[in-house]
């Protein structure tokens, strides 16, 4: 092998394994030094460098200098062969994994090759990645020759291979999808400023326009809704909510809970919270299913956000005056300044930053302490009673469903069709509808009891 044969196989594995020059020349050479060191040990100290214009070989053993012929020849040629060969497959990983790396958050297009379990193979133009269960849209099947896009999740080296990890759960596919099929997006003229995703039920999309002429909502809409329409397809129908992005957020925030009306947003900035508050008929709305729709504009906003009525908020605001001025060295003043400042339960108050409590009550350190420590014991005691009490109301609901069992089976048999079994299990011995009776009478009445007894304390 001499230095032109050399210069052409570094040439000739730059092109065809697309591997940078550098790399190739380095992998050469350590080839050589591994075959030098077969021969004069493991122990000598060999340097080898390669002239990269020339393709000249220079080496050094224990600092003599070693015949041309001898560093090139035949000595270890298959153990140098052997070397250049592991190398090569170390710097293709290495540029596989830097190739991906800078991918990470952009969306890809495979075949599905095969499943393992339930994860999927998919074949990219270069690489197989994983799409796993768990990165996969809820509800949706894949099969396989299916082509499918996904967003690059993870890159890691996993021995002298690449593992590429996509997924199609994460707000990055949302994005590029509207990348994708929004001009106007690509051109810089409208921008998306925030996004919140529950994976294959609903998403929901702030964005905004440089441009007053151009409506940032209905270009993302599309005409007759094709452009939404497109994307909601590719998420397997999830839905997607446009909100108008605003900097203001007692304007973005009501934005985002669309189609509920919202009539105030007070803003707390000591807790990071929004009292959001709206009419009775538009609770449901404004919390939205399972509280899919308030959690998902508070991931837009970044705030927490409470729904309450405005006769929520004046029963709230009553009980934690009373409550927090109850506590010993809490002024009346102070307790009603810590509300107005959205400090609504005893939980509020235990998380509260010491030196805002001292500046806004002129209370000294150990004051301070004894409050808090105060309010951290009265959070315990009503998070143990509503545990309690969604404990008892369980067991209602399950008293109450085994009475309309029974009630719907003597309508269907006239009295004859009771499960002789079930009396038992709801009150425990014989009488066993009056005793489910009794037991469901006797849980409301502590419930009730449980509840009055909360009156006049801030909730948890």
């Amino acid at each position: 092998m001499n230095a032109s044969e050399i210069l052409r196989i570094v040439d000739a594995i730059h092109r065809d394994k697309n591997i940078d020059k550098e790399i190739v020349f380095e992998g050469v050479e350590a080839a050589l030094v591994s075959a030098l060191k077969k021969h004069y040990g493991e122990e000598a100290e060999i340097v080898v460098s390669i002239d990269r214009q020339s393709g000249a070989v220079a080496a050094t053993c224990n600092g003599e200098q070693l015949p041309a012929e001898e560093v090139v020849g035949r000595i270890g040629a298959q153990t140098a062969k052997q070397v250049m060969i592991q190398k090569i497959r170390e710097a293709e990983r290495d540029a596989l994994y830097d190739e991906y790396t800078e991918q990470i958050g952009e969306m890809v297009s495979g075949v599905i090759h095969r499943y393992e379990g339930a994860a999927a193979t998919v074949a990219l133009s270069n690489v197989e990645a994983i799409l796993p269960r768990s990165e996969q849209i809820p509800g949706e099947t894949h099969h396989v020759n299916e082509r499918v896009r996904a967003t690059v999740f993870e890159v890691r080296k996993s021995g002298s291979r690449v593992k590429v990890i996509l997924s199609r759960t994460r707000p990055q596919l949302v994005q590029r999808l509207f990348e994708q099929e929004i001009p106007e997006i690509n051109d810089g003229v409208i921008e998306v400023r925030a996004m919140a995703r529950e994976p294959g039920y609903r998403s929901k999309v702030a964005v905004s326009s440089s441009d007053a002429r151009v409506d940032c909502v209905g270009a993302c809409v599309g005409v007759r809704g094709n452009r939404i329409k497109n994307i909601v397809d590719e998420l397997g129908g999830e839905r997607i909510d446009i909100v108008r992005w605003d900097d203001n957020l007692e304007v973005l925030i009501p934005n985002a809970l669309q189609p509920a009306e919202v009539e105030q947003v007070i803003l707390c900035k000591m807790l990071g919270r929004a009292i959001v508050l709206v009419r009775e008929d538009q609770l449901s709305l404004a919390i939205g299913r399972r509280g899919q729709n308030v959690r998902l504009a508070s991931k837009l906003s970044g705030w927490d956000i409470e729904i309450m009525t405005q006769e929520e908020l004046a029963e709230s605001i009553d009980r934690a005056v009373a409550g927090f001025s109850s506590l010993e060295g809490m002024s009346v003043e102070l307790a009603e300044r810590l509300v107005e400042e959205g400090f609504l339960s005893y939980d509020d108050l235990s998380v509260i930053e010491p030196d805002a409590l001292m500046a806004m009550g002129e209370l000294t350190e150990e004051e301070v302490d004894a409050i808090v420590s105060q309010a951290e014991e009265k959070a315990m005691e009503a998070e143990a009673a509503a545990q309690e009490a969604r404990r008892k109301k369980r067991e209602e609901d399950r008293l109450a469903a085994i009475e309309a069992e029974y009630a719907a089976a003597e309508a269907q048999t006239g009295g004859a069709g009771r499960i002789p079994t079930a009396p038992t299990t709801a009150a425990g011995g014989q009488g066993g509808e009056a005793a489910a009776q009794n037991g469901d009478t006797e849980l409301t009445e502590e419930a009730h009891k449980a509840a009055e007894g909360t009156q006049g304390e801030p909730a948890s």
